[in-house]
């Protein structure tokens, strides 16, 4: 298998178009074992992802141990790994994204990855009003500096904490959730970001699941699986899990789009290759919890550009189903 790559801003990298997003297997998406954890990376890594996605809470550090393991065997180039940092503090409020708790975070994740350095750190999803105080920038300029971290972006919620983070001159990437129930990026964000030349990492592509076309009004989810925990937004914000539309509307559509995909073609497939369309995305992580899902993600970066009806279609069913649950919200 051959995964296109795209350049990830300004960083000198390029970066395979299909990353590996790394939530799943550190928990909050029901029982993973760890053994099928570093076989799904691992089968990640052999289809030539190059670019994992984790964050220092994700398994309270467990994502990040497992990435680490499976790296230390690794023969070929090593990954890019980009983790987060932020949400470990609770309360979790804007005064605590100063120095000395970003710094410790930053030197709990190097431990967790056994580097030296982290090659990208994202502030993970902080309250708006961090976006509006530069010296949480400074802070990160100056770990930069330190040489604990190569560069730094952020991970957020809603578009316009995008935009406003994307003015801060040491941002070099975004982290937003885009798919084809969450299109509102493409309409500024994509624009600005490749003015500043700033890459974009496209998380949530399947809508916790949504758009495998696999689910029913009949699945059960764990308990210890955010598709059951935070339906409403309990533990987090609502837009994380299935995208923020709801459960019985989103199934609606996907019916709706079922009739677009290609001979042969999955839903994930389809799916992501839509996002792959907008050439603003420097890479997708969709998440795997087996060898055969992380195979079956990395698939989507060979597949033939979708007509222009498709994705006209996908743009009505958008805007007819699922616009008026989200396109204001974030």
């Amino acid at each position: 298998m051959s995964l296109h790559t795209r350049p990830f801003g300004r960083t000198g990298w390029n970066i395979a178009d299909i990353g590996f997003g790394a939530w799943a297997i550190g928990g909050s998406w029901g029982d993973v074992d760890e053994a099928q954890a570093r076989d799904a990376l691992r089968a990640a890594l052999d289809a030539g992802t190059n670019f994992i996605d984790t964050a220092d809470v994700y398994g309270d550090g467990r994502s990040e141990r497992i990435i680490r393991d499976v790296l230390k065997d690794w023969r070929g180039q090593r990954p890019i790994v980009a983790t987060k940092a932020g949400r470990r503090l609770s309360p979790h409020v804007a005064d605590g994204y100063n120095r000395k708790n970003l710094e410790a975070f930053i030197d709990r994740s190097l431990q967790n990855l056994g580097v030296e350095t982290l090659d990208l750190v994202q502030l993970h999803c902080p309250p708006t009003e961090v976006y509006y105080r530069p010296e949480v920038f400074e802070a990160l300029d100056a770990l930069v500096a330190a040489g604990k971290i190569g560069h730094y972006g952020v991970s957020v919620e809603k578009v316009e904490e995008a935009l406003k983070a994307i003015e801060y001159p040491g941002v070099e990437s975004v982290q937003i959730i885009y798919n084809i129930f969450r299109q509102r990026p493409a309409e500024l964000l994509f624009r600005e970001a490749k003015a500043r030349k700033v890459a974009v990492i496209a998380r949530v592509p399947l809508a916790s699941g949504l758009l495998t076309g696999k689910l029913t009004r009949d699945s059960q989810f764990a308990p210890d699986d955010h598709r059951n925990f935070n339906r409403h937004g309990e533990a987090f914000d609502v837009g994380e899990t299935f995208a923020g539309v709801p459960y019985d509307v989103a199934l609606d559509a996907v019916e709706s789009i079922r009739p677009l995909l290609p001979q042969g073609v999955s839903m994930a497939a389809f799916a992501l290759r839509w996002i792959l369309m907008e050439d603003a995305v420097s890479v997708v992580i969709p998440g795997a919890k087996s060898p055969q899902q992380a195979l079956a993600n990395a698939a989507a970066s060979e597949l033939a550009s979708l007509s222009p009806g498709a994705m006209q279609a996908i743009r009505s069913i958008y805007q007819q189903k699922i616009a008026r649950h989200v396109h204001h919200r974030w």
